[in-house]
C-alpha cells in the first residue's frame, strides 16, 4: 500500500528506499542510503511521517539536514507537511518550536528531580562501588586513558580487561562522562552517567551541581 501510494505520487521505483526494522531502531540502512543520494533540489516523499522518523525531535533534525542540503520534504498522508510551500515551511518551524519545548520540559523536570533528591539526601542511580581488584583496575584505566593516551585495545591488554564494556564501566566509575547535549567527553564524578552536561552546557542551561 505504501509503495503503491509513492508510485501513484510519481516516485520512480528505483528511488524508493525502505527499512524493514522498526522506526524506533537507531540503525536505518535504507534511510542512510537515501541521505547519501540526496542532491540540492531533490524532494524526499514519505507515505507518513512516522515512516522516516522515530520521534518529533528526530523528524525536526532530519528536516533541518534536508534544508541545509536544499532538499524538500513531503508527506502523502499529512499533506500539510510540504516544505516546497510557504504553509509547509511554517508547519515545519512550528514542529521545531514544539520539539524545543519538549526538550526544555525534560531539562526542567530533570533539574527539579535532582534538586528535590538532593534536598532529601537521596542519591540517584545504582549503588557506587567496586571490589578492591576492580577498583585498582579502574584507577589504572583512568590513568592510562587520560595521562598516557593509550589506545583502548592496549589498555585492555595491559589490565587484562576482557571487554570494552567493562573498561568503559571502569572509566565511568572514575568520572568519564558524555555530555547529553554535544556528546563531548569530560570528567565529573559528581554527575549522573546518563544525565551529564559538560561545563559549557551546564552554564548555558543554567544548571548547577
Amino acid at each position: 500500500m505504501q509503495v503503491d501510494a509513492l508510485l501513484k505520487a510519481g516516485v520512480n521505483p528505483k528511488n524508493i528506499y525502505s527499512d524493514t526494522a522498526s522506526g524506533a531502531k537507531s540503525e536505518r540502512k535504507g534511510l542512510d542510503e537515501l541521505q547519501t543520494k540526496l542532491r540540492e533540489g531533490d524532494t524526499v516523499m514519505v507515505w507518513k511521517m512516522d515512516r522516516i522518523a522515530r520521534s518529533l525531535s528526530h523528524l525536526v533534525k532530519l528536516l533541518e539536514e534536508f534544508d541545509k542540503k536544499g532538499v524538500h520534504f513531503k508527506s502523502i498522508q499529512e499533506a500539510f507537511i510540504d516544505t516546497t510551500s510557504a504553509h509547509g515551511r511554517f508547519v515545519f518551524n512550528l514542529f521545531g518550536a514544539v520539539a524545543q519545548l519538549e526538550r526544555d520540559i525534560i531539562i526542567e523536570r530533570t533539574r527539579a528531580g535532582l534538586e528535590s533528591s538532593k534536598r532529601r539526601g537521596v542519591r540517584l542511580g545504582r549503588k557506587p562501588g567496586l571490589d578492591t581488584k576492580a577498583e585498582h583496575k579502574a584507577i589504572l584505566s583512568e590513568r592510562y586513558y587520560r595521562d598516557n593516551n593509550l589506545p583502548i585495545a592496549e589498555i585492555m591488554k595491559l589490565l587484562d580487561i576482557r571487554s570494552k564494556r567493562t573498561l568503559y564501566k571502569y572509566l565511568a566509575y572514575r568520572g568519564r562522562r558524555n555530555c547529553r547535549e554535544c556528546n563531548v567527553v569530560f570528567w565529573d564524578r559528581g554527575q549522573e552517567l546518563y544525565e551529564a552536561y559538560c561545563p559549557k552546557h551546564m552554564k548555558t542551561k543554567g544548571l548547577k551541581k
